[in-house]
């Protein structure tokens, strides 16, 4: 009779533990909460992103295009992804909507894939080398995802993976970065008020097809820009986010330098891409030599006195891109290294430089930091660890290539190319302000500032053409860092000049809060793979089995305690 009485606690206890699991689900499906017990705080969003995630003001669809079979380090990201985009969803509720699909699927009812939307804005696939068992495996994969609102649509970039073979470092860092890379997105297509630029004209400043992908594919769709004329307005207005000065050719004149010194002193942030030297393709293509010479832009004063220098020389590199020549003089050209388009990295020091994929220049300038009170100098891009230095005049010849470049030349390692400066700058103009320039500012009303009234920040590229695109047959202008000469072959690189020019941007203008976000680091902990090839029957036992019979034993032991 005992065993009886036993026997139907246990089966009445079944149905009660079922309605308790039921319960506990249906409670926490309405209210739910969690601890991230994780260093980096992996699990949870900064307070910038759930401040722009609770100002969602329509629906806005999320497609990422990471579904079927992937290597294991795609994988991981996928679901990484999908552990973000949950949280994003548990703060905007049901204004945010996510899906995983196929490149092959269509978008919407029409015929038009996913693969061929990622194309037409220029993003493609990456052809990736993952190590299996029995050698290595090649396949397409596209990293990305598209977000919509209404009729905007943006891009998100999930991984940027410097080589096409998976490694678990590239893929931690791409982890990171997705609460800032969907952050960063989400701003741009929700329809908030757009920080306002000022690209800068009156000194020979590109204008044509070369700055079509800066100006309407990179920041038309995220930044109000508008072109300010240096040498004829007045002043700049502080209300200006930033000031953009992109590969000038015309001469500063001691005016056009006071409205740049005094924009900063207000508080402004200034992107300058200078061209030092006179180095252009154009004479290359025609006399297959050029003479690199200084342009004399009088800038050096003016970025001497807030901490940089861009020398007059150039930067020649064995890590660089590609340029046909005519080896053997019978009009059959070949691509070879050109060591004077240097391809540039980062040190991953920076969030402007964190996770960044490799930087394509031509004819780049170096540049050195010098001393300026107060200023932090970051060195953000440099050459690789195999580079030299010329000095100008310098005659660059494509007979140059016509025999391989002596390594044991090329002996200096990361010679800088881009510096970040920070803090309260001093006026070029301090205590030197001539009756001309203060007659200008009086006739304005415009106060003249020796210093910053509020710390602000500088960019200092040594290279203009970092931001412009080539532009090929038809006016059909290429995405900035796109080499013409490789473009739908097999050597066809995705630079991250673009990447790098909106980092900077948000960075030195923050208007959404999302430095936190960016500042996100994972740490990398590695297994042994010896051991977890030869333990995985024990571990999966321990993990998978184990938890399962120890439910089993608590629902036939509860009833007898």
């Amino acid at each position: 009779m005992k065993n009886k009485n036993v026997i139907s606690k246990i089966l009445l206890s079944w149905p009660l533990l079922v309605m308790f699991c039921v319960l506990i689900n249906v409670i926490s499906a309405q209210w739910h909460f969690r601890f991230d017990l994780t260093d980096e705080h992996r699990f949870t969003l900064s307070n910038g992103t759930e401040r722009l995630l609770k100002k969602i003001d329509s629906t806005i669809q999320v497609d990422v295009v990471l579904k079927g079979s992937f290597p294991s380090g795609f994988r991981k990201l996928a679901a990484s992804t999908e552990d973000v985009l949950n949280t994003c969803k548990e703060i905007s509720g049901n204004k945010f909507r996510f899906r995983f699909v196929s490149p092959d699927e269509t978008v919407g009812e029409s015929s038009v894939t996913f693969a061929d939307t990622l194309a037409s804005m220029g993003l493609l696939p990456i052809n990736l080398t993952a190590q299996k068992k029995l050698g290595q495996e090649q396949q397409l994969v596209y990293p990305y995802a598209i977000i919509t609102q209404g009729s905007r649509m943006i891009p998100v970039t999930l991984y940027k993976g410097k080589t096409p073979l998976v490694n678990v470092k590239e893929v931690n860092n791409a982890e990171a970065l997705l609460e800032y890379n969907f952050a960063h997105a989400i701003a741009s297509v929700n329809g908030n008020e757009k920080p306002r630029l000022a690209y800068a004209t009156g000194n020979g400043e590109p204008q044509d097809y070369s700055v079509y992908d800066l100006a309407e594919e990179t920041l038309s769709p995220q930044y109000q820009l508008s072109l300010v004329d240096i040498s004829q307005q007045p002043y700049i207005s502080p209300e200006f986010n930033a000031l953009l000065i992109v590969k000038p050719t015309l001469t500063f004149t001691d005016l056009e330098k006071l409205k740049i010194d005094q924009y900063i002193m207000n508080g402004g942030s200034v992107l300058f891409f200078i061209d030092r030297l006179n180095a252009e393709m154009d004479s290359l293509q025609i006399k297959n030599e050029v003479i690199a010479y200084d342009r004399d832009l009088q800038l050096n004063d003016l970025l001497f006195r807030y901490g940089a220098r861009i020398n007059p020389s150039l930067v020649m590199d064995l890590q660089c891109d590609f340029l046909p020549f005519d080896v053997n003089g019978n009009g059959q050209f070949e691509l070879l290294p050109w060591n004077y388009f240097p391809v540039l990295e980062s040190a991953d020091n920076h969030p402007i430089n964190k996770n960044l994929g490799y930087v394509s220049g031509r004819f780049v300038n170096s540049i050195d930091t010098v001393g300026a009170e107060g200023i932090t100098k970051t060195v953000i891009l440099q050459s690789s660890p195999n580079a030299r230095i010329i000095a100008s005049p310098a005659l660059i010849s494509g007979k140059e290539n016509v025999s391989a470049p002596e390594d044991s030349k090329f002996i200096t390692p990361h010679i800088p190319v881009a510096v970040l400066l920070e803090g309260q700058f001093r006026s070029l103009y301090a205590n030197r302000l001539s009756n001309e320039m203060n007659d200008s500012l009086s006739a304005h009303r415009i106060p003249f500032l020796s210093s910053c009234t509020v710390p602000t920040k500088l960019m200092v590229v040594s290279d203009g053409d970092i931001v412009m695109n080539s532009v090929v047959k038809g006016n059909q202008p290429l995405p900035m860092g796109m080499n013409p000469f490789t473009y739908g072959s097999q050597r066809e690189f995705p630079f991250a000049n673009r990447e790098f020019l909106l980092n900077i941007l948000e960075f030195l203008v923050d208007h959404n809060g999302l430095t936190e976000a960016k500042n996100k680091d994972y740490t990398v902990s590695m297994l042994d793979p010896k051991k977890t090839e030869s333990q995985r029957t024990y571990w999966q036992v321990l993990n998978i089995a184990l938890p399962v019979l120890v439910v089993f034993l608590f629902a036939i032991i509860s009833p007898l305690i």
